[in-house]
């Protein structure tokens, strides 16, 4: 099993990983995969708290230096935060990707969708 595919996370095909906080709500980020694919981080647009989407509509934008990737939301609901940390530190999201570099947390309209989502083996066999 690749060290950099926590165990107790959540993936989503488009590599982002889900972590389903206490209050109910998931904090969403990108994988290590995603970021390694993407290459130094230097800006990240992040969704507005109280913002709704659907699920897998585009809710945030990674841009490196070597391309701009969509973030979508994994599941429908509402944005309850959003790290301002990156926008004075993107490369946050290089760094630790499943730590300090998460990007936003979402309140699932229906939190069973999440677990519609990949275990980490299924994600790394998808790799």
């Amino acid at each position: 099993m690749d060290n950099n595919i926590p165990q107790h996370l959540k993936y989503a095909a488009n590599h982002q990983w889900l972590r389903r906080e206490d209050d109910g709500s998931l904090t969403v980020g990108i994988t290590f995969h995603a970021q390694e694919l993407l290459g130094d981080i230097v800006y990240v647009e992040l969704p507005e708290p109280g913002s709704r989407f659907a699920a897998n509509a585009q809710a945030a934008l990674v841009e490196s230096v070597k391309s701009a990737s969509d973030i979508y939301a994994p599941v429908a609901g509402e944005i309850t935060a959003a790290n301002d940390t990156l926008a004075s530190a993107p490369e946050t999201a290089n760094s630790d990707p499943y730590g300090a570099g998460w990007l936003f947390r979402i309140r699932p309209d229906h939190p069973a969708d999440a677990d519609t989502l990949m275990s980490a083996q299924e994600y790394a066999a998808s790799l």
